[in-house]
């Protein structure tokens, strides 16, 4: 879990997917299989050193009807936050 301000704003993730290392199309790939796994409502967190996925996660979220909640910079990775329709 992080403890970040986007923890003050009342984003809780229920888990963390770690996508470092992978590039694009898998930690979209591999956040919609996680995705699979968890309740409406849930929120995940997607840790991925791959800078294009800013684009795929907020365009897949738009399409999917899943909400893109944001993201925040980390030292050397981006967490992106999302919660499950």
């Amino acid at each position: 879990m992080i403890e970040s301000a986007f923890s003050d704003h009342g984003i809780r993730p229920i888990t963390t997917l770690n996508a470092k290392g992978l590039y694009c199309p898998m930690p979209l790939l591999a956040a919609k299989k996680k995705l699979t796994q968890l309740n409406s409502g849930d929120i995940l967190q997607v840790d991925s050193t791959d800078p294009d996925s800013r684009n795929d996660f907020a365009g897949w979220c738009t399409r999917s009807g899943n909400a893109y909640m944001g993201e925040k910079e980390g030292f050397g990775y981006i967490s992106f936050f999302i919660r499950k329709k």
